[in-house]
């Protein structure tokens, strides 16, 4: 038996899934004539009880064009030194939109509305510096080991963001592990934010896919860049179709995941081969080994056991529980560690 825990993006449609796929009702998406997209978007924009939703291949072209309808050339994006948008994106802020990046050294991936008021005091726009125009956060953070944000933190931002007319972006890629590890409603955040990203092919357990969700203007504008950057698909009702039935079907066993990631954490942390285990609030592991055996040798030692894992670098590993996941692969994942 295989164990994948590099991502919860290595899983496969469920059955229910995969008839709700062959069963939808498709048309031409360019022409916003496919009714389960449509459908889709509908469903995303009232239960985050914001006014529009756009339908995207992936997570990073939804963040990217979050970022370039918020900006201009030569403009400056507030995020933490960890965020995703920066460093797993490949440079997209500035490849794509010309936007600098002001990187806040925060914790675990989120910083605090005061870091962000002073660095922006501290760099009042002249003719020397870009304008600020946009923060961006992540909601679960990756690097920072599926860690959640203090919802009242995150209004303490948006309060900054207010008072310095600055977007207000969410990279919520894992926001529905945050929303029930947290129980936290989705109107909650819709209410926060300008734009919000999220992922249907991580936990959520669909195959491809991403929502944008905003202001109707927001939404047109975010269309336009999305045919500028490829993202423009045909019959997308038959991915939108799984995007629905994870919504419907895969939220709520996200606590599951939480339960067997913390599970794991328990047994790395009774391993000797292990220095530490960072908190873990959802479904994300991140460990490192001790300093007297290599990470990529250990890596190679749980790869020979049947589980894979991956590096984060700096000594970081990873391992992410997912729906494909189950428990007779959690008893043997513990096994291995117990006995490496």
């Amino acid at each position: 038996m295989q164990i994948n825990l590099i991502s919860d993006t290595v899983t496969k449609p469920t059955k229910g899934m995969l008839a709700a796929m062959m069963s939808a009702n498709v048309g031409d998406d360019v022409f916003k004539t496919d009714p389960t997209v449509n459908k889709l978007q509908t469903k995303m924009a009232k239960m985050f009880g914001m006014e529009d939703a756009l339908f995207f291949p992936s997570g990073t072209m939804a963040n990217q064009v979050a970022i370039k309808l918020h900006t201009q050339p030569g403009d400056r994006m507030f995020c933490d030194k960890w965020a995703h948008v920066y460093n797993f994106e490949g440079g997209g802020p500035a490849f794509n939109s010309g936007v600098t990046s002001c990187l806040i050294d925060g914790e675990r991936g989120m910083f605090k509305a005061k870091q962000l008021s002073d660095i922006i005091s501290g760099s009042r726009s002249d003719i020397h510096s870009p304008f600020s125009r946009l923060v961006a956060l992540e909601n679960t953070t990756n690097k920072g080991g599926g860690a959640c944000w203090d919802f009242e933190e995150i209004l303490k931002v948006k309060k900054v963001c207010e008072d310095n007319s600055l977007a207000f972006h969410l990279d919520g890629a894992r926001l529905f592990n945050a929303l029930v590890a947290k129980q936290e409603t989705p109107k909650q955040y819709g209410e926060a934010f300008d734009t919000i990203s999220i992922c249907l092919s991580k936990g959520l357990g669909a195959p491809v896919g991403s929502v944008l969700i905003g202001t109707k203007a927001h939404m047109e504008k975010a269309l336009r860049i999305r045919k500028l950057f490829g993202g423009g698909m045909r019959q997308a009702g038959y991915l939108a179709a799984a995007g629905i039935y994870a919504l419907d079907n895969h939220v709520e066993r996200l606590a599951i995941d939480h339960t067997r990631a913390k599970i794991i954490g328990v047994a790395l942390q009774n391993c000797e081969l292990i220095k530490n285990v960072e908190p873990i609030e959802t479904n994300i592991v991140i460990f490192n080994v001790i300093d007297e055996i290599n990470e990529y040798d250990f890596i190679e030692r749980l790869n020979k056991a049947g589980i894979s894992l991956i590096s984060m670098g700096q000594g970081k590993l990873r391992m992410v529980t997912h729906i494909d996941f189950t428990e007779e692969m959690l008893e043997m994942v513990v096994n291995t560690i117990e006995h490496i």
